[in-house]
């Protein structure tokens, strides 16, 4: 077995063994209703927001952020399109169900996680002009990315791809504009 072969086994075994214990922990109300808004929030509503806020309230940084921001969440969207096509990694919903998430997943495909790249892409051209608002931004990334794992829909491999790529998509971005 080549040894991109054995690294990639390696997190797939990872990543079912997360799987089965996720999907079987019935996790409290607070958990479940925080990971439920967060992967709401997530489907786009909350960066919209953020973007609106911006526009009206940041100033020239404000329309800088969003320009980025836009530019970088678009490119991931591409991006993860054209990833998931490619990989065509079955849900982790798709492979056993889970104890109490009933929540649809919005496509076939699993890899990478296009909530996650997202929020990431998001979120690093915000903080690059608002470093002040990095506690908040980072924590509704994180609780994205987190309510994809815990929620049935991603891999955690899938949603530390997503993060990465989200970064670096907004990093550029930054850089860019």
């Amino acid at each position: 077995m080549a040894p991109a072969q054995a690294v990639i086994r390696m997190i797939e075994r990872r990543d079912h063994l997360l799987m089965h214990r996720v999907h079987r922990w019935f996790a409290p109300r607070w958990v479940r209703l925080w990971m439920i808004a967060a992967t709401r929030g997530g489907d786009g509503w909350l960066w919209y927001a953020l973007g609106l806020a911006l526009l009206i309230l940041g100033g020239e940084q404000g329309q800088r952020a969003v320009l980025q921001s836009s530019l970088a969440a678009g490119c991931g969207v591409a991006l993860f399109l054209l990833l998931k096509r490619a990989t065509r990694r079955r849900r982790p919903c798709a492979i056993e169900p889970h104890c109490w998430a009933t929540l649809l997943p919005p496509d076939h495909f699993s890899f990478p996680s296009g909530h996650t790249i997202t929020a990431f892409a998001v979120a690093v051209p915000v903080i690059a002009q608002f470093p002040g608002s990095a506690p908040g931004v980072l924590f509704c990334a994180f609780s994205i990315a987190a309510s994809r794992v815990l929620l049935g829909m991603h891999f955690l491999s899938d949603v530390l791809a997503g993060a990465v790529i989200g970064s670096l998509l907004g990093w550029l971005a930054s850089a860019l504009i």
